[in-house]
């Protein structure tokens, strides 16, 4: 990737709607162009999806919780994974380093409906134990990070 890229790759972060002629302009090539590379992009794995943002309170989403899961020793991890996929609750599985193997981000109606979250993923074999937190508000998420205007600090 050129520095060319990473403007094309910031600029789509912000707003994936950008048609390929006003991203030519942005960056001063012709659309063509851009949409060589913009499709090179995708081909290569650096953009991988365009979607809608939601607002997840407005489709009945309102409650959000991070859940640690501490895997059994004896617990198969692609196992555990392929049941957290099968859950359309869960939005993010990270894996992590310390005592919880994964964090999971869910998204849930209400409380009653996070509770019955809990005991699926308590059921699961693989899962030693869980550790929630519910969101109050979000703040913001999803955030762009974008690596053409980033500044480091000297040290």
């Amino acid at each position: 990737m050129d520095a060319i890229d990473l403007v094309l790759v910031d600029l789509l972060q912000t707003n994936a709607r950008l048609s390929y002629a006003e991203l030519a302009r942005q960056v001063g090539l012709s659309a063509p162009a851009v949409h060589e590379r913009v499709g090179k992009l995708e081909a290569g794995g650096v953009i991988r999806g365009y979607r809608a943002e939601v607002a997840p309170e407005e489709v009945g989403l309102g409650v959000t919780a991070l859940i640690g899961i501490v895997q059994d020793s004896g617990g198969d991890t692609d196992d555990v994974l392929a049941t957290f996929r099968e859950m359309p609750e869960i939005e993010s599985c990270y894996f992590m380093a310390g005592v919880e193997s994964f964090l999971l981000k869910a998204r849930v109606g209400t409380i009653a409906e996070l509770e019955q979250l809990i005991v699926r993923l308590n059921r699961t074999a693989g899962v030693a134990s869980t550790r929630t937190g519910i969101a109050l508000s979000t703040k913001w998420e999803n955030r762009p990070q974008p690596r053409g205007t980033r500044t480091t600090e000297a040290g």
